[in-house]
């Protein structure tokens, strides 16, 4: 998992790396079929409410793991902002760097006012969207966030329903979308959900390398 500076996780001492595997008392790791969106959805609640969550952590000093039950109390959290900086690589070319630590509703706002100021403070390159220890969030914005890199009617997912027909696709409009520079997604084991179907939709079109 990862914690958004100053939110109800990060003041309550989880870290990043740390793993729920509880929620409440009701089991929410993989051997039941939990991933990241389920356990947000289970942790949400109003503000001021209590949420009790087990936490499965690796130790610092040795390899083992440890479990720690922790009680965190909701609040309206602020997610940390798309920060856009621009730096020159060993052989002079000029990158834009997104760093996208989750994805929210303004995860798209956000991306595209990032693109515009690398853009304008030089000419850039080449494009890299760090993702690294993003664990998603919002769903639609990963879709969204893809579309912004990928030309018309490039396939980006499929939501398959209960019945054998009901399957929803998404695909890119390529209404303003950035297709013209190099584009490099930074990824580790904690990329997941929303962050997974991004980084997967512009490598599945080719548009972009994922490190």
């Amino acid at each position: 998992m990862a914690t958004i500076r100053g939110g109800p996780a990060a003041s309550a001492g989880l870290r990043a790396g740390d793993a729920i595997v509880e929620v409440d008392g009701e089991k929410v790791d993989a051997e039941h079929n939990a991933n990241a969106e389920v356990v947000a959805a289970k942790c949400r609640g109003e503000p001021g409410s209590k949420v009790d969550v087990t936490i499965l952590r690796n130790n610092d000093d040795d390899d083992k793991q440890s479990t720690e039950r922790i009680t965190l109390t909701r609040a309206k959290i602020n997610p940390n902002p798309i920060e856009a900086s621009t730096y020159t690589s060993d052989k002079g070319k000029r990158v834009g760097l997104l760093r996208v630590p989750s994805f929210s509703t303004n995860t798209v706002k956000e991306m595209v006012d990032g693109l515009r100021s690398v853009e304008s403070d030089a000419a850039v390159d080449a494009i890299v969207v760090d993702i690294r220890g993003n664990v998603g969030g919002y769903m639609p914005a990963g879709v969204d966030a893809a579309k912004l890199f990928l030309p018309a009617r490039s396939h980006i997912i499929a939501e398959i329903g209960p019945s054998p027909n009901s399957i929803k696709t998404y695909d890119a409009d390529g209404i303003g979308a950035e297709t013209r520079l190099p584009l490099y997604l930074l990824v580790d084991k904690r990329t997941a959900s929303a962050a997974e179907i991004f980084a997967a939709a512009l490598q599945d079109n080719r548009r972009a390398m994922v490190v």
